[in-house]
């Protein structure tokens, strides 16, 4: 895949009403469904970062519809195509726009993020050493950063448009959503999450954690937003896996390693990233879907 264009927004190349913009995906009205759109905007610690990632946006979408694909006998989901062609005249660009669109029914969102963890890392190794919990429930003493469950934990976050999510109990969740639908959801997202980490494992790569979205349609459970992408998923090489250390996910980890360094406050606008920085991270990018695609 040759270098693309790098877009903040797809605003100048989509002819309907946009409804909703957030630091990545752009949602437009198209009567019946809706369009997604992905741009390729970075973002870290809370701020969309400048210069855009060139090919960021075209490989989250393609990720995403190859693995709706692969999953949908598993797990309705919220498709209809992904062909700019179909389109008409809404697309002014269709060259710059084939791989960065996809048009979908309409759900009505569940306000919850169904969070899937097969490793203790992360966020949920930062609860864990300070309480001996992740999201409510009790873990074994004496766990290793990084160590996998023996079975995938279910952590769900209530969503919120501004700021940061909040992470929730199971039972928060019966609370917020009711108990038949929490369970439903659960069941549905460690399902969703052990058919790709068996997927990604047999490619040399771990699926450490991963999170998901839902929707209703008719009162029925479908999938929608983005799946199994490095936005939405914490992915390792198998050959970089090691207890009681930092495992550099395959993601836009060049970002966070430079800003990290580069005595950046995280309470003002960072200046543009370097050059050699925005092109690592798109390498990065190209390369796990290469890896996970073939």
């Amino acid at each position: 895949m040759s270098l693309s264009t790098a877009i903040a927004t797809a605003q100048p190349y989509i002819k309907a009403p946009l409804i909703y913009k957030g630091k990545v995906r752009e949602l437009y009205d198209l009567g019946e469904y809706y369009l997604i759109a992905v741009t390729d905007q970075i973002s870290a610690f809370d701020y969309v970062l400048n210069p855009a990632v060139p090919d960021k946006g075209n490989v989250l979408n393609m990720l995403s519809r190859y693995w709706f694909e692969q999953t949908a006998l598993l797990q309705p989901n919220h498709v209809i195509h992904t062909d700019v062609s179909l389109l008409g005249d809404i697309i002014t660009d269709p060259e710059l726009m084939k791989d960065r669109i996809m048009v979908t029914k309409k759900a009505e969102r569940i306000d919850i993020e169904c969070v899937v963890r097969g490793y203790i890392t992360g966020g949920g190794w930062r609860q864990y050493i300070e309480t001996g919990e992740v999201n409510g429930i009790k873990l074994p003493e004496g766990m290793h950063k990084n160590e996998r469950f023996p079975q995938p934990i279910f952590t769900p976050a209530a969503k919120n448009d501004v700021g940061h999510d909040e992470d929730i109990s199971v039972a928060r969740m019966k609370e917020l959503v009711g108990a038949d639908l929490t369970d439903e959801l659960e069941a549905k997202s460690i399902k969703l999450y052990q058919f790709a980490h068996d997927y990604c494992e047999k490619r040399g790569i771990i699926l450490a954690d991963t999170k998901f979205e839902f929707g209703l349609i008719d009162g029925k459970v479908i999938l929608i937003d983005e799946l199994f992408t490095p936005d939405s998923s914490r992915f390792w090489a198998k050959a970089n896996y090691a207890l009681d250390t930092e495992i550099d996910s395959m993601d836009k980890e060049p970002v966070r390693t430079y800003l990290s360094g580069s005595g950046w406050d995280k309470n003002s606008e960072p200046d543009p990233l370097p050059a050699d920085v925005v092109a690592a991270t798109s390498q990065r990018y190209r390369d796990i879907m290469n890896l996970l695609i073939k």
